[in-house]
């Protein structure tokens, strides 16, 4: 199915402005004739004249100025409303064509847990894509209103039915890349444990401990995160 998107200008009176009046002014513009912007666009002269009052009495403006006659023959050219009505078309089209190329985007956030205790390193297995049956560190989407802290806090209850306190900011990490879903940004924490019992949660199918020295293959950029906050200890 192929769909056309089109804008036009309004007024108190309904409509006043579009593609087709934005068309035969930019041709008189560009060839200061009315009879010769007709010719270009395929419409005869008395066509051409009749367009030219409608938009005026649309608008209520007078759009163009015509001389006649003399050396150098007549010309036709757009007065200061025509001229505005002109430049205000451009640039609300050109804006609107580039929201339909371009929609409003914004990168999503997340938080990230990093929990080392001794010389282990809590992980949680990937239930669902991307990356599933891989490890990863704990976390999740922020919500609404949530600061980061909160967050991490509420993911790792979820995820491994742990209570934690946030203890040192590890980094933001930014990359477009990291996440095939799209562009998310996470910040990582440094935790510390406040209850024993670890237990997988929503979004996981396991969590436990890891020996830092022979960690699994890791889900997103959680490799080069998890060696930043053993920078940070060492």
């Amino acid at each position: 199915m192929k769909i056309r998107y089109k804008i036009w200008f309004e007024n108190d009176k309904g409509y006043a402005f579009g593609e087709g009046a934005y068309m035969l002014l930019k041709e008189i513009e560009k060839t200061g004739s009315i009879n010769e912007a007709a010719r270009n666009l395929g419409m005869s002269y008395r066509h051409a004249w009749g367009k030219l009052r409608e938009i005026e009495n649309n608008l209520g403006e007078k759009l163009i100025t015509s001389t006649r006659g003399g050396k150098g023959g007549g010309k036709t050219c757009l007065t200061s409303a025509g001229k505005y009505i002109l430049e205000e078309f451009e640039k609300y089209s050109g804006l609107f064509q580039y929201i339909i190329k371009h929609p409003y985007k914004r990168p999503a956030i997340t938080v990230d847990g990093i929990l080392i205790e001794g010389e282990k390193i809590l992980l949680v297995k990937r239930k669902k894509e991307p990356f599933k049956g891989y490890y990863a560190l704990p976390g999740g989407f922020v919500e609404y209103g949530e600061r980061v802290e909160e967050a991490i806090v509420r993911e790792m209850k979820e995820e491994t039915s742990l209570n934690v306190e946030p203890i040192r900011l590890v980094g933001v990490y930014s990359d477009p890349q990291r996440d095939p879903r799209g562009h998310t940004i996470t910040v990582a924490f440094l935790l510390k444990r406040k209850s024993d019992k670890i237990k997988g949660g929503d979004d996981v199918s396991e969590a436990r401990m890891f020996s830092l020295s022979s960690l699994p293959p890791l889900a997103f950029d959680h490799g080069k995160i998890i060696n930043d906050a053993l920078k940070l200890l060492s």
